[in-house]
């Protein structure tokens, strides 16, 4: 059982679970998930996002940090709030209202996923580059951390986060897919990097390398359900039980009992989203 994984990037609220979203997140719980943080990507997510947070209730939930009691009520999901760099074109007056509005919700524990994405360019640069360091100044207004999203753009990421200290509140690298020497960097500005299921896969050998680099104090257990499933599911809809597979990867690496790689992340994601 997984008792005590926390998931730091889902997407519950996506239209890939609308058919067995009730049934599927009790059953999470059941299974031992401790808690999920779904997060926002596009400007009708943000309301969905919300909606879900709310409707979950808290629950009695192990509970393993510093001078806790064994066991405390506490929401099973959280979520952010923010814009995925390809749905920046959004990022207006309004929207941003909503952000801030969320942000002021106790369940809403980062803003993300934010960043920059040059695969497909759907935004031009200079656009999601003012969205990346808007939504970084909104973090630190609040005090919340950051989950960022960095795809074939790791030279002007790691710029923007120098030059606008994104790092002040903490934050989450999601999905790392950059080299080893990067993810240092990042660990040593106070960041952790968020690994799935890309860590089995066998073109994963760079985030494996990655992930060895900043050692298990580095890292937070992420699904980015529905994407990304594990081997052997790769292919399928992902939800937080893939992370099995995760934590054994993780467990291998780092020769550590798999309930190990658990605690530890888990206090990891505690630490970075203060939950």
């Amino acid at each position: 059982m997984l008792r005590g994984v926390i998931d730091t990037h889902a997407h519950y609220h996506d239209a890939a679970f609308d058919g067995d979203r009730a049934v599927l997140i009790p059953s999470l719980f059941e299974e031992g998930i401790e808690a999920v943080v779904d997060v926002a990507a596009e400007k009708a997510s943000l309301a969905a996002v919300l909606k879900l947070v709310k409707e979950q209730p808290a629950e009695r939930a192990p509970h393993s940090g510093p001078g806790a009691a064994a066991e405390r009520p506490r929401p099973v999901i959280f979520g952010t709030a923010g814009l995925h760099p390809d749905e920046v074109g959004d990022l207006d007056e309004e929207t941003e209202g909503v952000i801030r509005r969320m942000l002021l919700e106790p369940k809403i524990v980062a803003v993300g996923e934010i960043g920059l994405d040059y695969h497909w360019m759907v935004q031009p640069k200079d656009v999601q580059e003012r969205a990346f360091r808007r939504q970084i100044a909104i973090a630190k207004e609040f005090g919340k951390p950051v989950v960022i999203h960095s795809r074939e753009a790791a030279e002007d990421t790691m710029r923007i986060v120098r030059e606008e200290n994104a790092a002040e509140n903490g934050g989450i690298m999601h999905c790392y897919s950059y080299a080893a020497e990067q993810a240092k960097d990042y660990a040593r500005m106070g960041f952790y990097l968020g690994v799935g299921g890309v860590i089995t896969y066998k073109n994963g050998r760079k985030l494996r390398e990655s992930v060895l680099a900043v050692g298990i104090d580095r890292i937070v257990l992420e699904t980015d359900c529905p994407y990304l499933s594990p081997e052997p599911n790769r292919g399928k809809r992902n939800d937080s039980r893939n992370l099995a597979y995760v934590v054994t990867a993780l467990a291998d690496l780092f020769g550590l009992p798999e309930e190990e790689v658990i605690r530890i992340t888990a206090e990891n994601a505690r630490k970075v989203f203060h939950i």
